[in-house]
């Protein structure tokens, strides 16, 4: 039974520790050397201790290094580009697990790097421009879906609002995320046969960022006007 309790005694002395996790909030894309904390003051270390212990700081689950530890005054610091939407995608919180780990003795701490949304991407569109053909007979309350815009950016920097600019035919309305072009007016042909719209998507960050797709509408003709005779009287006879 020696060694299942000496197993065990590791396992809990191990639990043991992984205590007083650090947490720290900073932005996306920091510049590097930006210092993040400082690792002697918030663990209340004796200067010099993490040169005596030999401390570093591991990123769990990859070998890449997002930050470093300035082993002279305790400095956490910026080693790497930190890009939450490549780290986290869409997901509302975005948090990198880093390890702090001291020898003689060994101690581990856990230290959470809470990474915050920038502003730093644009709303765009798949297509750089939307083709649509519409017949002149269409009757007015016809609807178009159109493709939302995309943006990598989450909560107040995603997208929060569309606008269409100003046109004699069409209103835009979006209820919930489907996006609609209104025919407002009814088409004719006769009197224009194209008509070009521009789709803007707004996000809310500061500064704030827009990104737009063309619309272009090709008015099809239909069979609304009757043959016009036209008799020419002659003046002689």
């Amino acid at each position: 039974m020696l060694f299942p309790l000496l197993g065990l005694y590791v396992f809990l002395k191990c639990l043991d520790l992984a205590q007083g996790d650090l947490s720290y909030t900073l932005p996306e894309e920091m510049k590097k050397g930006a210092v993040i904390g400082n690792i002697v003051k918030d663990l209340g270390l004796e200067r010099g201790a993490l040169s005596q212990r030999r401390a570093r700081v591991d990123t769990e689950g990859t070998d890449e290094r997002y930050c470093e530890l300035n082993l002279k005054n305790g400095e956490l610091f910026v080693a790497g580009r930190i890009d939450r939407e490549g780290l986290c995608a869409k997901r509302s919180s975005c948090v990198l697990k880093q390890e702090l780990v001291l020898e003689n003795p060994l101690e581990l701490r856990r230290v959470q790097l809470h990474i915050q949304d920038i502003n730093d991407n644009s709303p765009l569109f798949n297509d750089g421009t939307v083709e649509l053909e519409i017949s002149e007979t269409t009757d007015r309350g016809a609807r178009f879906v159109l493709e939302e815009a995309h943006d990598a950016d989450v909560g107040q920097n995603s997208i929060q609002q569309y606008s269409l600019n100003k046109n004699d035919n069409f209103v835009l309305v979006i209820t919930g995320n489907t996006i609609e072009l209104v025919l407002d007016k009814e088409l004719d042909r006769e009197k224009q046969q194209e008509i070009d719209l521009i789709l803007t998507a707004f996000d809310g960050g500061s500064p704030q960022r827009s990104g737009t797709v063309a619309i272009h509408v090709t008015v099809l003709d239909a069979n609304d006007n009757a043959p016009v005779v036209c008799i020419w009287l002659c003046p002689w006879c």
